[in-house]
């Protein structure tokens, strides 16, 4: 061989990459459940994602001596004893992008609509720590409703952490429903994530979202009835983890989690699963961890972090009432508040059925517009009222004149607190319609006749001086010159 053949030979066995590429390769000991346990991966670290065979994937849920324990999130039947399980050095990631909007996905982020893939820009890890103190600005903002009784008296801010709990059938999923189709008028993005929820219903939700319009500003993250035990796990992190794609890009978010009780049971079931050590209600003890690490990620980002918010309205369910129970405590110690849905109020006919003095929102009257601020200061007290003294006229009891005068508001003031599904209100027709209530122009109103009074005057109102609607919403004020023109307006009507 010649010296040119030498040298074209070393030339052209250097443009090949020589290295040792080591992989660690585990072995399915034992599946079933939903959990595996896996022998082999002596490197894995907690919350790692593995890859399995069949292109499954798991979580790392435990770490053992001589083998670990992970949760299937994929298809648990397909992963049996003896498959190859490989380390991914990844934790579980959702791809994002604005194309996500309108669409359904599970909580891998794979299509459940049938529209066809999504383009993705991003990939958000589930699990992500909550924004440093430093990042994070007042709640000063306001999330409205479009719900009376909750804007009024249980008032959200944008960056807040408001609990929904009541027993089954009390309304909680429909009045986050509300509140979500009541954002398309604020460029609010939400984000609604189901967790063990009957296909139907999941489908009841699509359907009332698209028809108020909502489903276009809507990402909903689904682990229905069927998902596995993973699948539940790992939906409300995927919601949090959209949401915070949206919120770094400065937008402002509204996260439901359809309900954290479900989720909490997946979770026991899986810790059981994994002969975890039980506590209270069997639950395990990382169970409140779980809970707040999730809920911390809503915040509000101070602007010079680039702005934006999550808002969380996490759903929980009791039983009997019972707000003792170990995850209504943990959630109600978790949130900045709670509105309490009350089942004797929703078979009394009083929708939404708002248990008022067992609920409260403790950091969202900041957020308050002065209008609102100035007629529904003490809606709160006198309905508190209201309900000690109401319970003479019950009984037949003689009551005297400024007690009398007390029940006739307390009435008239659940007559206006009352609203039926999708009639949101802006905060001027709110302003409007609780001036009228304290201004004693419902007193003289028969109680059956107060709704379509109240209805009908704020329709004279918005149609015969809507400047009076204009002024408030853009200002937030209710000044003196208003409240004597509406003053004038309204007694020239009920007269």
């Amino acid at each position: 061989m010649n010296n040119d053949m030498l040298k074209d030979l070393k030339d052209r066995l250097q443009e090949f990459p020589f290295g040792v590429h080591v992989e660690e390769v585990g072995f399915v000991e034992e599946a079933g459940d939903g959990v595996a346990r896996i022998s082999g991966l002596s490197t894995a670290r907690y919350n790692e994602l593995v890859s399995f065979d069949n292109n499954n994937y798991g979580i790392v849920f435990s770490l053992k001596p001589d083998r670990v324990e992970v949760v299937i999130v994929g298809e648990p039947e397909a992963v049996k004893a003896g498959d190859a399980v490989k380390l991914t050095g990844r934790v579980l990631s959702i791809g994002v992008s604005d194309n996500v909007l309108g669409r359904i996905l599970d909580p891998l982020g794979s299509p459940l609509d049938g529209l066809g893939e999504i383009k993705q820009t991003r990939q958000m890890p589930l699990d992500r720590a909550a924004p440093p103190l430093i990042e994070r600005d007042f709640v000063k903002e306001p999330l409205y409703t479009g719900i009376k009784v909750i804007d009024s008296m249980l008032p959200i801010g944008r960056g807040q952490r408001e609990l929904i709990i009541g027993d089954s059938g009390t309304g909680k999923t429909a009045l986050a429903v509300d509140t979500i189709a009541n954002q398309k008028k604020f460029d609010v993005i939400c984000v609604y994530v189901a967790i063990g929820k009957k296909k139907a219903e999941v489908a009841r939700v699509i359907e009332e979202l698209r028809n108020s319009d909502a489903l276009k500003y809507t990402v909903l993250i689904v682990a229905d009835a069927g998902a596995s035990l993973g699948l539940k796990y790992i939906a409300p992190y995927a919601g949090a983890a959209v949401a915070e794609y949206f919120m770094l890009k400065g937008r402002d978010v509204l996260v439901v989690y359809d309900d954290l009780t479900r989720h909490a049971d997946a979770y026991r079931s899986l810790s059981l699963l994994l002969r975890r050590p039980p506590g209270r209600e069997a639950f395990p003890g990382d169970i409140f961890y779980i809970h707040s690490s999730l809920l911390e990620r809503a915040a509000r980002r101070h602007d010079h972090y680039g702005g934006g918010s999550i808002t969380a309205l996490p759903i929980a369910e009791t039983y009997a009432g019972r707000l003792t129970a170990y995850i209504p405590t943990n959630l109600i110690s978790i949130t900045d508040g709670q509105i309490f849905l009350d089942l004797n109020l929703f078979n009394s006919g009083i929708i939404p059925a708002v248990d008022i003095g067992r609920s409260v929102s403790r950091i969202g009257g900041k957020t308050q517009k002065p209008a609102m601020k100035q007629v529904a200061e003490r809606l709160k007290l006198d309905y508190a009222q209201f309900l000690e003294v109401e319970i003479f006229t019950r009984l037949g009891a003689p009551v005297e004149e400024e007690t009398r005068a007390l029940i006739t508001r307390g009435q008239r003031l659940r007559e206006v607190l009352k609203q039926p599904r999708f009639s949101s209100l802006g905060l001027a027709e709110q302003v409007v319609v609780f001036f009228m209530l304290n201004q004693g122009y419902l007193d003289s109103i028969e109680l059956q006749k107060v709704r379509p009074f109240v209805e009908s005057q704020l329709l004279k109102v918005k149609q015969e001086i809507p400047e009076v609607i204009k002024e408030i919403e853009t200002t937030g004020e209710l000044t003196s010159k208003t409240k004597n023109r509406l003053t004038d307006f309204l007694t020239g009507e009920t007269k």
